[in-house]
């Protein structure tokens, strides 16, 4: 068999998004290569052609989980494009095994603050392996992640995107139950104190890493961390994944930091990601020196309006980055405007659109392989 269709080596999103060379938008992503360069390595990492021989998730099965998941953001272009990878494959038989992986994929991409320890606990006992699991849902929050970066991008370039039907893009609901899993104190409202992040499967030992691997994690800070560890069962996508966030966040020019902080915190709320708003809100609060601000962001309860008492600036970020992670993505050419409006250039314009989709990825894998506690100190 020939996989003609499956492999690429030019820019996915470049070719999808339909960017003009000489764009403004094209300037501002070769301003942002790393996270350019790395989505498209995030994307190789988790589709190339040595996927063929896993047994349990081969290729053909990740473009087919990438075709479900473009359907359900409703992205007519990135479904498209993930169903012609599949012409070259058979459809696959969906057995009970894979029902439960589709299960899962559904949960993760509309409402992954339902998920559960049992959920994962039941993929494990029907035979997908952790590293499986693992792979598995970095792809899901991965095409989440990319259709929302192509949403943003159509939109910046001036093309057509989709209408979904209509989602409100407003705070959600997040876990109120006093204890976690394992029986740890757990946090049952936003908060910008500091928490702990247990997993529901086993990190990998790190004894497990070979020299090099052990390098990797270390030189990404990630040596103790349980979640990156967890991730690290698939060590590619992972670095990938770390690059691309580094070039979302960590660097210079364009949306000031404390801004991109704040759409993961405002992410974070639409998927009830209390562990993320944790640690994002408290690094808008110490950047901008707006703690009342950012705090009132958080106290939003479901349903509510999360740019309710905002400057017009923020209310301005705040709206788009909501309506871009609403799912489906809900953002349209009138968000685009008042962003204009309030002076932001396509390079801003394009972080705000990089650091609402991250957060797509990162909330669907913190909040579907563990859960957040307060530490006992």
């Amino acid at each position: 068999m020939t996989h003609a269709n499956t492999l690429h080596t030019h820019d996915v999103l470049d070719a999808l998004a339909e960017i003009s060379p000489d764009s403004a938008l094209a300037a501002a992503r070769k301003t942002r290569d790393a996270a350019t360069r790395h989505t498209q390595g995030s994307y190789d990492a988790l589709f190339n052609a040595n996927a063929a021989d896993d047994a349990t998730l081969p290729l053909s099965l990740r473009f087919w989980f990438a075709t479900k998941i473009s359907g359900w953001q409703q992205d007519e272009q990135l479904q498209h494009f993930y169903a012609e990878r599949l012409t070259d494959f058979p459809e696959p038989a969906l057995t009970p095994t894979l029902q439960l992986a589709l299960d899962h994929a559904e949960r993760l991409t509309k409402t992954p603050v339902q998920a559960s320890a049992s959920h994962v606990n039941a993929l494990e006992q029907a035979g997908w392996s952790v590293d499986d699991i693992v792979t598995l849902s970095q792809l899901i929050a991965f095409v989440n992640f990319q259709s929302r970066l192509l949403r943003g991008y159509r939109l910046i370039a001036g093309h057509r995107v989709g209408q979904p039907h209509s989602q409100a893009a407003v705070a959600g609901q997040w876990h109120t139950q006093p204890q976690t899993h394992s029986g740890k104190s757990a946090p049952q409202a936003f908060t910008q104190a500091e928490l702990g992040w247990e997993p529901w499967i086993a990190p990998k030992p790190l004894a497990a890493f070979n020299a090099d691997e052990q390098a990797i994690l270390a030189r990404f800070g990630h040596t103790d961390s349980d979640y990156f560890r967890l991730l690290g069962r698939n060590l590619p996508v992972l670095e990938q994944r770390t690059l691309t966030d580094k070039g979302i966040f960590y660097t210079a020019g364009g949306l000031p930091r404390k801004e991109r902080e704040l759409i993961a915190a405002v992410t974070s709320k639409v998927n009830g990601c209390i562990y993320c708003a944790s640690v994002h809100a408290r690094k808008a609060s110490q950047l901008s020196k707006q703690d009342s601000d950012v705090q009132r962001l958080l106290d939003v309860v479901p349903g509510g309006d999360l740019s309710i008492g905002q400057s017009p600036r923020w209310q301005a970020i705040i709206d788009f980055s909501a309506r871009l992670s609403a799912t489906p993505a809900q953002v349209n050419a009138n968000d685009l405007k008042l962003l204009q409006e309030q002076g932001l250039d396509t390079l801003e314009i394009v972080d705000v659109v990089q650091s609402a989709a991250f957060f797509s990825w990162a909330n669907r894998l913190m909040l579907t392989l563990g859960e957040p506690f307060w530490p006992e100190h």
